[in-house]
């Protein structure tokens, strides 16, 4: 059995419509619609509750290709030398084993997780990647309000370098990592075992559809086209209608993400991988637009729109496809129940994680009995279960409970209400999980981290 991993960067799960069923998440912003994703997924098991331990980038991926945890023991940093990799494992198996990518972040210097990959295709010009040196042909000022500092003001003007070279839709970057890797399947299909992981950073921002996906917004809108947002309070910094048109481009830009999936998933049944291909998709983490009063990630949004991502498992044959589940699952059980399905299981015993194989054959129902999320260096942490989430604040800052159920947009803090469900959600942890830092001392850890290979600070 051959296996294809695909992580799609920063999509929420509300925005996929198996999930939404159709509602609007924000009431000025159509539905988004992802129909190749919701074929997918009735060929699929559909995950409710899978969740990254420790965030963001970096640290969600090395738990998915590690099968480790994170979130008490290290930040965004290389795979160290005595790190055991998915590439490397499989490798020994027999698998031929690629990566593609436009996440910049894997080519950084140092960064490394390429290794034991047999082949492995970097797609520049994401984002912040010092990519065009060239100043951008688009006049930064339709991108950018008055409140935009000088900082940002480059940002937004690499983003734009990096756009220049794009003529028509296939040249947006989800189109090259899917017809890339679409290439690697045909090359590769003599292989008698193949695995794949495919790392598409859209719809991480900037959100910059093609004109024919950005039809989420409102046609009368005149203002700048922010496609990258800046940290803090949103009110500080854009104008509700400059908001709208923030999560008009995100819907478009996963609209897009779901398009070219509907290529790949084609080229797969075409060459026959539907038939002996176990496929997994997921995000590395959501993306708050706003729905707290700030977008972007940061360590004290841990809420549904950064921690809920969609999480389908495809069978060879579609096999136990319609299959739904509550179960909670966390980014460092992903291995080994792969490596568990592709009867490799005696590989996986001395990994943090745990198989879920039995839900995905619907033996089960249940996996972990609550997941716990945050960022290594940051003072707050998540700890949910199938009904309630627990946000632990820094010492002076009051923590939030919120009932998923009844309350999935968490607006209403019944943590004092129901003390006893906080309580026993804080006792399944224990102190390696927390750290005692202040906001204050880790401050910008997303920029710092993101913006590091990019020369920007």
């Amino acid at each position: 059995m051959n296996l294809v991993i695909i992580v799609l960067d920063s999509l929420r799960q509300d925005h996929v419509s198996i999930y939404h069923g159709g509602k609007a998440v924000f009431p000025d912003i159509p539905a988004c619609q992802t129909p190749h994703l919701d074929a997918f997924a009735g060929e699929a098991v559909v995950f409710e509750n899978a969740y990254p331990e420790g965030l963001p980038t970096m640290p969600a991926r090395y738990a998915l290709l590690t099968g480790q945890e994170t979130l008490p023991f290290r930040a965004w940093q290389p795979l160290a030398a005595d790190d055991l990799s998915a590439a490397e494992i499989l490798g020994r198996e027999g698998y031929v084993c690629g990566i593609i990518s436009d996440n910049y972040h894997y080519r950084a210097p140092g960064m490394n997780y390429h290794r034991g990959f047999h082949a492995y295709h970097w797609i520049r010009g994401q984002e912040y990647d010092p990519y065009n040196s060239a100043p951008p042909r688009r006049n930064v000022e339709d991108f950018v309000n008055s409140h935009y500092s000088e900082v940002w003001r480059r940002r937004v003007s690499q983003c734009l370098a990096n756009f220049d070279d794009i003529e028509s839709e296939e040249d947006w970057f989800a189109a090259r990592v899917f017809r890339q890797a679409i290439a690697w399947l045909e090359q590769n299909r003599q292989h008698k075992k193949l695995f794949l992981f495919v790392d598409c950073f859209d719809p991480h921002e900037p959100w910059f559809p093609p004109p024919s996906f950005d039809t989420y917004g409102d046609p009368s809108y005149r203002g700048p086209k922010l496609v990258m947002p800046m940290g803090g309070l949103a009110s500080d910094w854009a104008t509700p209608e400059e908001q709208r048109c923030l999560r008009s481009l995100y819907a478009g830009e996963v609209a897009y993400v779901d398009y070219w999936l509907g290529r790949f998933f084609a080229a797969m049944a075409r060459l026959g991988y539907s038939d002996d291909t176990l496929t997994i998709i997921t995000a590395d983490h959501g993306h708050p637009l706003g729905d707290h009063g700030k977008f972007l990630k940061g360590t004290d949004r841990l809420y549904n729109e950064l921690l809920k991502v969609p999480f389908l498992w495809r069978f060879p044959g579609g096999r136990y496809g319609g299959w739904r589940t509550s179960a909670i699952i966390q980014f460092q059980d992903v291995l080994p129940t792969a490596l568990d399905v592709l009867g490799l299981g005696g590989n996986w015993g001395c990994l943090q994680g745990r198989s879920f194989r039995p839900v995905l054959e619907g033996i089960a129902d249940s996996h972990r009995p609550a997941a716990i999320s945050g960022y290594h260096e940051g003072p707050e942490r998540c700890l949910r279960d199938d009904r309630w989430s627990l946000i632990l604040r820094p010492e002076g800052e009051a923590d939030e409970l919120y009932d998923l159920q009844s309350d999935p947009r968490e607006q209403r803090n019944l943590i004092d209400v129901f003390p006893q469900e906080a309580a026993r959600l804080s006792s399944q942890f224990g102190s390696v999980y927390f750290r005692g830092a202040r906001r204050s001392e880790v401050k910008g850890i997303q920029g710092r981290y993101e913006l590091s290979s990019a020369r920007l600070d």
